[in-house]
């Protein structure tokens, strides 16, 4: 005897199918939305409450289905973590108003590690001697300013990806990114430390550096990018924040994390992310070599503080279960 079987029910079936329509279709609304804020505006970087907005938009065109009251844990479980990034950025210009900022130091930590190699210049100077042209945006200037643009958007994205999926490494995640930002504040506020383009405008390097982290943006016609990047610059910084590095402290953060979860073979390649923003910082004027490597000593420091942190808490609440 022949058994048929039923077909599977279609309410199954159509709802994945369903699903995925409405995530083609939100996220491509959501993608072209973004693509021309960013062509007439700028890269949402200069206020991160605008930045976690766009965030918090892809979320709900992933999750179109889902009800408001859904989305509405996206603003429970961020807005306090963008404003306090809001108020990171605020505090960070007046960071510089206890001490003067320190210059030479950093110039001799450069000098002594590389000055063998660079006839006595530090790595910014002989870089651009070397590659830069005032004419010409060169091509590796584009991946360079695409490298620097990245430190605004790739950690919140990581973030809320996580968010996401897995809300236990979202908190995992968020509590060595925020230690880390703290840390990089008070020492802003302890030792403010000139980058290179300050000292050479100001005349305490000799040799010209100019600041080019943004000059990519023409030679792809995104105008509007590099000129928020540079209003961004000019009104929201703190020029003198360069010790530690957060541009490659971030990135050395973000590749850290995932490191444990990956095969070794694709250390490499997470390894290059790191890289190329030392390179695309030190080329482009922004920090000097001394500040990378105390940036990745932060994030060092940082991991190794916040896991005893939160294996000594895991250790408390086991120990207060066994006794309960």
């Amino acid at each position: 005897m022949t058994v048929v079987s039923p077909p599977p029910p279609v309410e199954e079936t159509a709802a994945p199918a369903a699903r995925r329509k409405r995530r083609i279709i939100g996220m491509s609304i959501w993608a072209v939305l973004f693509a021309v804020g960013t062509y007439f505006i700028g890269v949402p970087t200069s206020d991160p409450l605008i930045a976690f907005g766009w965030l918090w938009l892809a979320t709900i065109a992933w999750r179109s289905d889902l009800p408001w009251r859904q989305h509405l844990l996206f603003l429970r479980d961020w807005l306090p973590i963008a404003l306090l990034l809001v108020l990171y950025n605020v505090s960070r210009a007046y960071a510089d108003d206890l001490f003067a900022p320190h210059v030479y130091p950093l110039i001799h930590a450069d000098e002594a590690m590389f000055g063998w190699a660079t006839g006595d210049l530090v790595p910014t100077v002989w870089l651009q001697e070397h590659l830069y042209r005032p004419d010409v945006v060169q091509w590796w200037e584009v991946v360079v300013s695409l490298v620097y643009v990245s430190h605004f958007l790739a950690v919140p994205t990581i973030g809320v990806l996580l968010w996401l999926r897995q809300r236990e490494l979202w908190a995992r995640f968020m509590r060595r990114w925020f230690t880390l930002s703290l840390f990089g504040l008070i020492t802003y506020f302890l030792y403010p430390a000139a980058p290179p383009w300050w000292a050479s405008l100001y005349g305490q390097l000799p040799q010209h550096v100019e600041r080019i982290s943004t000059n990519g943006w023409n030679a792809i016609g995104l105008h509007s990018a590099g000129n928020s990047l540079n209003a961004l610059q000019v009104d929201a910084a703190n020029p003198v924040a360069a010790m530690p590095s957060l541009h490659t402290a971030y990135a050395m953060m973000a590749v850290s994390f995932f490191l444990p979860m990956v095969a070794k073979k694709w250390w490499p390649l997470l390894l290059a992310y790191p890289l190329a923003m030392t390179f695309t910082l030190v080329y482009s004027g922004e920090h000097y070599v001394i500040d990378v490597l105390v940036g990745w000593a932060y994030v060092a420091g940082i991991f190794l503080l916040v896991g005893f942190a939160e294996r000594w808490w895991a250790r408390r609440r086991a120990a207060d279960k066994v006794s309960a």
